[in-house]
């Protein structure tokens, strides 16, 4: 592993990365890091049942996609409403009809209101579909597949061509405080020095037969759990 001011790199094989982001990913929860930034990069982080150009492809264009609009987190569809802008606006004319001018004018409001919440959630939507295009694409094939939040920034490439153990990867993360970052240092060091085989965690009945471009992947070991010796 190499550390710079930039962050923990390693180049190897899939098997090394995978175990560089299990020995970052363990170094953060030992110095007490319990968060949903947390939570999403242990999710995004290469394992070593997965494929860098299908598992980790996937998990990027959704991490780097456009987030949810208010209608989208409500669980509206457009169409629902612009059904509700339609009832909105028939009970403003109703309340026109009744001089109530008030109740007229706050009707209508929620009626724009509800039209420009289905407008952001096509849009939304629409533009999910061309990211989607564009990074799975061609953005792979021009960049490293990337991480990125509050807690963690991240990055993976595959650097040589080949299959099985002649494929190496570059594996680059960095954790955005600088105190945290220095306290993850320290717990990597202590692990180089103290543990003298580290167990990858592999996922349990995986049916994959493949992973990371070619590389067999681990069968099953129920009691592997990252754990050290």
């Amino acid at each position: 592993m190499e550390e710079s001011i930039s962050g923990f790199k390693h180049r190897g094989s899939w098997g090394d990365i995978v175990e560089h982001g299990e020995r970052i990913t363990r170094a953060l929860r030992d110095a007490g890091v319990d968060s949903e930034a947390f939570e999403e990069w242990d999710d995004w982080r290469p394992k070593s049942h997965e494929r860098l150009s299908q598992d980790v492809n996937e998990k990027t264009a959704a991490q780097a996609s456009v987030a949810e609009g208010e209608g989208e987190k409500a669980g509206k569809k457009p169409e629902e409403d612009l059904q509700s802008a339609g009832r909105k606006l028939s009970e403003s004319y109703e309340k026109v009809e009744e001089g109530d001018n008030e109740g007229a004018v706050e009707r209508w409001q929620d009626s724009i209101d509800y039209v420009k919440r289905a407008a952001d959630s096509a849009s939304r939507k629409a533009l999910r579909t061309v990211e989607n295009t564009v990074y799975r694409k061609v953005m792979t094939q021009l960049a490293p597949y990337y991480f990125d939040n509050e807690l963690v920034s991240a990055n993976v490439q595959r650097v040589t061509r080949g299959t099985g153990d002649d494929v190496e990867f570059v594996f680059e993360v960095n954790v955005n405080d600088d105190d945290l970052k220095e306290a993850v240092s320290e717990r990597l060091t202590a692990y180089e020095d103290e543990v003298d085989r580290w167990h990858i965690d592999t996922e349990k009945d995986t049916t994959t037969a493949e992973a990371a471009e070619g590389v067999e992947a681990p069968r099953n070991d129920p009691e592997s759990k990252s754990t050290t010796n």
